[in-house]
């Protein structure tokens, strides 16, 4: 298949296109920064571009679209431009080009409103109730696409939930570089149960979205793991994996959401650059549970994730030039190679 991948610099998207690639597809990425994909053509560009989002569709047959402005802080317009016009552009593109197949990935945060989740599937996105421009305007992107789907233009939503592995620079070096400063609290002692995704599988898992077409379109999945644990447990599998100590100071978390608020409030208006220590939607994530039932989603893919938590933090630990060897009742502990 000739398989177009959207925002393939970042590192969820260089995985997918890396696997279509081995899977024998002719692959083009098209990002605004080289993606570097051994055996993919490369397109610079953005889907804020109509004519290059012309070229970037032109004679394929499928299309991956990853590219999204991902930041807790940001004006409106500028998540608006990128995450809802930008799909909307690249949908209308693609389905005039002849495009048979369009896997949207989408985010868990399209319907959370900030409380716990539980078990459950795949609920609908809902612009109104997401918390911050992220989610809202990826809420409002995926009924676009699930809207625009058809017998000749299938369209599905694949939705994966904290994604992170080797050379992830949105959560893992963000924990490693405030847990070397002493800035990484643990919200509620850090008991919420939460369930992330192994880059490998999320990548394997939005790969057959694109094969099961047939089954899937129209729908959302939620892909993850499938093994919540405490995210004490996590932050600090992470944190051993690079030889980092791990945060172990505490703060309620109904304080940290306020305290989120305001910091994302003042420094949004400061117009300051990066990450604020602190946002209301961080502290949701790390104080409320959040884990899915993966049940329809693996009957759905005919999929399931081939690399477990351990086996992904050791794979960190790998990357980090660290071994690690789970100790019974103790965690966790790290050494040098």
């Amino acid at each position: 298949m000739r398989v177009l991948v959207t925002g393939a610099s970042g590192l969820l998207g260089r995985v997918v296109a890396r696997l279509l690639v081995h899977q024998g597809h002719s692959v083009t990425t098209f990002q605004r920064r080289p993606a570097d994909v051994d055996g993919a053509a490369d397109l610079p560009g953005s889907v804020t571009d109509e004519d290059a989002v012309r070229r970037a569709v032109a004679g394929a047959e499928g299309v991956i679209h990853l590219a999204a402005k991902v930041s807790f802080t940001g004006r409106a317009v500028e998540f608006d431009e990128v995450n809802v016009e930008g799909t909307r552009r690249l949908l209308r593109v693609a389905r005039e080009a002849g495009v048979r197949d369009l896997v949207f990935v989408s985010s868990p945060s399209v319907a959370n409103s900030g409380a716990a989740i539980a078990g459950l599937g795949a609920e609908p996105a809902d612009p109104a109730r997401a918390h911050g421009h992220y989610s809202r305007t990826k809420a409002e992107a995926e009924l676009l696409a699930l809207a625009a789907d058809s017998p000749d233009f299938r369209v599905a939503a694949v939705r994966p939930h904290i994604v992170w592995g080797p050379g992830d620079t949105q959560l893992v070096e963000r924990v490693l570089e405030r847990a070397r400063r002493g800035r990484l609290p643990l919200l509620d002692a850090g008991a919420a149960l939460i369930d992330t995704t192994y880059v490998d599988n999320a990548a394997s898992a939005i790969v057959a979205g694109l094969h099961r077409m047939e089954h899937i379109h129209g729908r959302a999945l939620v892909v993850s793991n499938g093994e919540p644990r405490p995210v004490g447990e996590l932050l600090a599998g992470i944190c051993a994996a690079a030889a980092v100590p791990a945060p172990s100071w505490t703060v309620p978390g109904r304080l940290a959401r306020a305290a989120g608020s305001v910091v994302e409030k003042i420094w949004t208006r400061a117009g300051r650059e990066g990450e604020p220590p602190m946002t209301r939607f961080l502290a949701e994530q790390l104080s409320t549970a959040h884990w899915f039932d993966q049940r329809g989603t693996r009957e759905l893919l005919d999929w399931t994730p081939a690399v477990s938590l351990d086996e992904g933090l050791a794979r960190l630990a790998e990357h980090y030039g660290t071994y690690q060897r789970p100790l019974r009742g103790l965690g966790w502990q790290t050494g040098q190679v």
